[in-house]
């Protein structure tokens, strides 16, 4: 088992620079990896032996198999219901009545792997945009400064400072359209997890929608008022109707009971993901309702810079660096994203001194007339 999901092992490595969040990680990372799993799962022959192994008079096994397997099979609607060996003889299983319901026919079963690995590249596609569009920046900036070397060289970590400096001052009010990027992608990762909930509901022929209640629902009832909807989704017995021509010329038709064993995975697979794309919507929805707050909210940025230093430096000197009263919102937004992913790879003393190194380069006359005040010798003074 190890070496069947060793590959998988790639996608639970971190990145030494971090350009997102954890909301972020769900989509790319955590989805990511149980949707491949999951794909490997339908697809591993030593965990569920053949995927249908199909029982009909007259027809070589191997021939039935290949022929249901690829023209699908079906169940009978009314006869879910039922105790098992007194009413039905397998849920679902009964012959075609001619007044009866129209029969569920079960094709969804050899696109499974496929569909899996899919969503998979769905839920990554916004975090390779975003890796491309984003370049490399916070890397180039913080290259080398999560090291002990610069955490505990005083000179080479006023070096590594001074050209973050230099970057911001120079490019300051030039990050708009960099936030936005990355808002966009966050925006799809909610887009991308909403619609695949309604591709895989369209996908298992519009029973995904309320499955995970349906499940629970099922666990508080006795079985004969109602049908198991693992068993209507993902029946294990199932028919198929074979045909061909007999000696005479004439068709002939036989009846084939067929078993999925893949069904046994496949019912544990979706019921784990059905709650697994509830909760990541909706923790993404309230984030994106949180990243509006954060936008519109001047004192809620400061704040969160402000954490990311121990709360050591002065909540005035983040508003002069954040709220630029020349700069518009959407500028002042993308110098607050940068910000925030530069400290979010940094320590907290690092941070300190990087925003008072910030605040004297932009505001020198301000600096020094606190320093004079409070007698602090920071960064700053060796820097002026």
């Amino acid at each position: 088992m190890l070496g069947f999901f060793g590959d998988v092992t790639l996608f639970l490595k971190f990145d030494t620079v971090c350009i997102d969040n954890h909301v972020f990680k769900l989509h790319y990372k955590a989805t990511v990896i149980i949707l491949v799993i999951a794909s490997l799962l339908v697809t591993g022959n030593q965990y569920i032996g053949d995927p249908i192994d199909c029982m009909c008079d007259g027809i070589p096994g191997g021939i039935i198999d290949t022929y249901c397997w690829i023209h699908s099979t079906f169940s009978i609607p009314e006869r879910f219901v039922g105790k098992q060996g007194i009413d039905v003889a397998f849920p679902g299983v009964a012959p075609i009545e001619v007044d009866g319901k129209e029969p569920r026919y079960h094709k969804y079963y050899q696109w499974v792997c496929f569909v899996l690995m899919l969503q998979a590249a769905f839920c990554f596609a916004p975090r390779f945009v975003w890796k491309g569009v984003e370049d490399g920046k916070i890397k180039m900036l913080v290259q080398d400064m999560t090291d002990p070397d610069y955490v505990v060289n005083a000179e080479k970590r006023k070096d590594r400072i001074n050209l973050i400096v230099k970057y911001f001052r120079e490019f300051r009010g030039g990050h708009a359209a960099y936030s936005f990027k990355f808002f966009t992608c966050e925006l799809f990762n909610l887009i991308i997890i909403i619609s695949q909930i309604f591709f895989m509901d369209r996908f298992l022929g519009y029973e995904f929608s309320e499955y995970g209640l349906d499940v629970l629902g099922y666990t508080e009832l006795d079985p004969r008022e109602r049908p198991d909807p693992m068993a209507v989704v993902f029946p294990k017995i199932t028919k198929c109707t074979f045909r061909k021509y007999g000696a005479s010329g004439s068709i002939e038709k036989y009846d084939a009971l067929c078993v999925l064993p893949l069904n046994i995975i496949n019912e544990k697979i979706y019921t784990f993901l059905w709650f697994w794309f509830i909760i990541v919507a909706s923790v993404t929805g309230l984030y994106m309702l949180y990243r509006v707050f954060i936008i519109l909210g001047a004192g809620l940025r400061v704040a969160l810079i402000q954490s990311r230093t121990g709360r050591g430096l002065p909540r005035e000197k983040l508003e002069d660096i954040l709220n630029e009263k020349t700069l518009n919102i959407l500028q002042k937004n993308g110098d607050f994203f940068l910000l925030h992913l530069v400290t979010k790879n940094l320590d907290e003393m690092t941070n300190k001194e990087l925003l008072e190194a910030i605040h004297l380069d932009l505001y020198p006359a301000t600096s020094i007339e606190n320093k004079d005040v409070d007698g602090s010798n920071g960064i700053s003074t060796t820097s002026v």
